[in-house]
């Protein structure tokens, strides 16, 4: 009877062993969940003076969700599943919440469309969270107040405007006459200009603040020469962000000249005309699903989300902080179709990133120009270098 007792437990050990290892191992076949939330914001621009073409009102969400395709692409066979959850709202009340609540749901991965103001509050209502910036071009991010759980995914305005300044010394254009907007966006810009054009050893010859109110379209011959009237200069530069003006100031300046900046030749994270590097099977694969071409937003949210699944590929986990640790590591060279391997910068979380200066219908150049060289990185002569940084980015 002992006999048949102890034969009983045995079996019924057995099965109870096989079963913990069976569930065991169906748990290991999981695939690794990656949730990733999506905050969009963009405040009102309110009228315009121009019939300028807006920006699409889902820019930037629509990077993110075909990164998530992509990244589900490779991800099957390295059993990983990427999920975007994504909120766009029409107020920063309502963007907090949203923000609250992915929270509490358990994301701690962020891509987030939103400009200065809601970053910074977002920073400081999710520290234990890793945000990527794909929104806001602020220079005081990577310069002078940058926010630990940040990286930017988007240029920054000084990565843009040595981008642009860089090409004029390469075609021997020194003097400048700078043109502002009102707006503080404009201000920001043209303060970039400032800093680029002093950098590389250029001169602005005269700035002049945009402050007619009148519709252009009817007095562009009548009051753009004029306006454009004073000391000779080989290009113009216009700090124009919102459209207000600058589609104008082609071809009715004083002297004929080149104009670039925020409107004629332009740099920019992202243009439809970069096709080189398999850039064209993305636009292909983002036009398929957006039925529109590709922005600078977009891609920020594309390559961010990328950033994001590359790193848990080699991780394979999701922490936040791991990953900000890898992402700042020289361990991670991320593939952005732009002919180099980006990386963030450990000193302010900016993706290093070439710089497409175009025309609206052709690329013409990309920055790093060729010549301008650095100790470590070439990309890193665009924008804020170690020693140009003061806040810390631990």
């Amino acid at each position: 009877m002992r006999q048949l007792i102890g034969y009983a437990l045995f079996y019924l050990l057995a099965i109870a062993c096989s079963a913990l290892l069976a569930t065991q191992s169906q748990a290991d076949d999981d695939p690794l969940q990656v949730r990733i939330g999506y905050l969009g914001y963009r405040p009102d621009p309110g009228p315009l003076l121009s019939t300028v073409i807006p920006e699409p009102t889902d820019a930037g969400l629509r990077g993110a969700e075909l990164a998530i395709i992509d990244s589900n692409s490779t991800g099957r066979f390295l059993k990983h599943d990427y999920h975007l959850q994504s909120t766009v709202v029409d107020n920063p009340e309502a963007l907090l919440e949203a923000a609250r609540v992915q929270h509490a749901q358990g994301l701690r991965l962020f891509i987030v469309n939103v400009p200065l103001d809601s970053l910074r509050q977002l920073s400081a209502a999710l520290p234990d969270s890793l945000l990527f910036n794909a929104g806001s071009a602020d220079d005081s991010l990577r310069s002078t107040d940058c926010l630990a759980n940040v990286l930017h995914s988007l240029p920054s305005r000084a990565m843009l405007a040595d981008a642009l300044v860089q090409f004029m010394v390469v075609r021997k254009w020194q003097r400048a006459l700078l043109i502002v907007g009102q707006t503080p966006e404009d201000q920001a810009y043209a303060a970039a200009l400032r800093r680029a054009m002093k950098r590389f050893g250029l001169k602005i010859v005269a700035e002049k603040p945009w402050t007619f109110d009148n519709d252009q379209r009817r007095s562009a011959q009548a009051d753009m020469p004029l306006f454009t009237q004073t000391a000779e200069y080989d290009v113009v530069l216009v700090a124009d962000e919102r459209g207000d003006f600058g589609e104008y100031v082609p071809y009715q300046t004083w002297y004929p000249r080149p104009v670039a900046g925020t409107q004629g030749l332009t740099p920019t994270g992202w243009h439809y005309t970069v096709e080189t590097y398999g850039a064209a099977q993305l636009q292909k694969r983002f036009e398929a699903l957006a039925g529109r071409n590709m922005n600078d937003r977009d891609f920020a949210a594309w390559v961010a989300v990328r950033s994001i699944a590359s790193a848990v590929s080699k991780l394979r986990q999701t922490d936040p902080v791991a990953i900000r640790q890898l992402e700042l590591s020289d361990q991670l060279p991320l593939d952005g179709f732009k002919g180099r391997k980006l990386s963030y910068r450990p000193w302010n979380g900016q993706l290093r990133q070439p710089i497409p200066i175009v025309q609206p219908r052709a690329l013409v150049s990309t920055a790093p120009e060729d010549g301008f060289l650095h100790p470590t990185n070439e990309m890193d002569s665009l924008g804020f270098d170690k020693p140009e940084v003061s806040c810390r980015y631990p």
